[in-house]
């Protein structure tokens, strides 16, 4: 087992399998897998084949101009509370083979190794890391939530993303009544939500203007709330949208920072695009499908970065920033193509 830092300052534990057991996992998962997608939910999106994040962004949005109202659930210590017992319950809903229960029995009591060696066992849970925990953690979803969501109501609508979930209500009085319910469902199968995350929000734009106290909320890397927007005709609005959240562009100056661009004066322009231009292109692909404009200011943050490099590397710009940036902006100008950020116009001034 290991540690990672989560964005609220805890400790995430990742279970990591051996090669042996990430093999087999490997197995179960290809030959299972093909039982349970048919009998998942059309609104859940994490981790399932032709899905992905911005689809459940993309719905969530477009609901968000239809219902006055959302619950911003998080659960808390998903994948270290799911009960054994309800999982296999679950499980053989589907008639598993043998040996795929065998196996997964095995994996769910498996003791996990700590940092100093020692072994904990396990009696609920099923580790983060393991190749199989996230078609175990959508099919025990499905049973907990999606399932009773979609019998006891019909007429609202979510999106879950693993244990991230947003459900839309019409009313403060029917978001009240549902979030008590799930409380209560979740309970039963030995889940809890977190009492501080998850918050019932008001979706203020234009059409929608009461006063309440929580307006916003972010969702697999965006934020929700009421933004200036530019309709069809050319005509200013406030939408209720998603663009990049605060966290996300936190941590994509972090992660920016930690390639100390600015000190690999051994390299040339052209050897920094090759090494860091896929994940820039990741990330404008990413947080850069809704409300683009929000994540400019990351990349202005770059440019003035790859401006620090080129006054460290050449002589003549050392201490002249200004020349630097506009030495930069007329390589941009001659090799827009080199930087994936200078495809979309985020290219550095060149003086002109």
């Amino acid at each position: 087992m290991v540690e990672i830092n989560k964005k609220d300052g805890g400790k995430r534990p990742l279970g990591i399998p051996t090669v042996t057991d990430r093999i087999a996992q490997m197995v179960v998962k290809m030959t299972l897998e093909p039982k349970l997608e048919p009998c998942f939910h059309a609104d859940s999106y994490g981790y399932r084949p032709g899905k992905s994040a911005l689809d459940a962004v993309g719905k969530v949005r477009e609901r968000c101009w239809r219902y006055n109202w959302v619950i911003d659930l998080d659960i808390k210590g998903f994948f270290n509370n799911l009960d054994h017992d309800l999982l296999k319950l679950a499980l053989q809903r589907h008639n598993p083979e043998r040996w795929e229960m065998f196996y997964i029995d095995r994996w769910l009591k498996a003791p996990v190794q700590q940092l100093d060696g020692s072994l904990a066992k396990r009696s609920k849970g099923t580790p983060q890391g393991g190749v199989i925990s996230p078609l175990l953690a959508n099919l025990y979803l499905h049973y907990a939530m999606d399932e009773w969501m979609r019998i006891k109501y019909p007429n609202a609508p979510f999106a879950r993303y693993a244990d991230d979930s947003v459900v839309h209500c019409r009313t403060e009085k029917e978001a009240k009544e549902i979030l008590l319910s799930l409380k209560e469902r979740l309970l039963q199968c030995g889940l809890e939500l977190h009492p501080e995350k998850t918050k019932i929000v008001y979706c203020k734009d234009d059409d929608r203007r009461g006063d309440y106290p929580v307006i916003k909320f972010d969702f697999l890397g965006y934020t929700f709330r009421n933004r200036r927007s530019k309709n069809r005709w050319g005509k200013y609005f406030v939408n209720f949208s998603p663009a990049v959240s605060n966290s996300a562009k936190k941590s994509i100056r972090q992660e920016m920072r930690s390639w100390k661009v600015h000190l690999r004066s051994d390299k040339s322009l052209e050897d920094i695009s090759h090494m860091f231009n896929p994940i820039l292109r990741g990330w404008i692909n990413y947080y850069g499908k809704y409300y683009k404009t929000e994540l400019y200011c990351v990349f202005r943050h770059f440019n003035r970065t790859l401006t620090r490099w080129a006054m460290r590397k050449y002589k003549k710009l050392r201490g002249r920033k200004r020349r630097a940036e506009y030495r930069l902006g007329k390589i941009a100008m001659k090799q827009p193509n080199l930087f994936y950020h200078w495809q979309i116009g985020l290219k550095p001034a060149t003086g002109q």
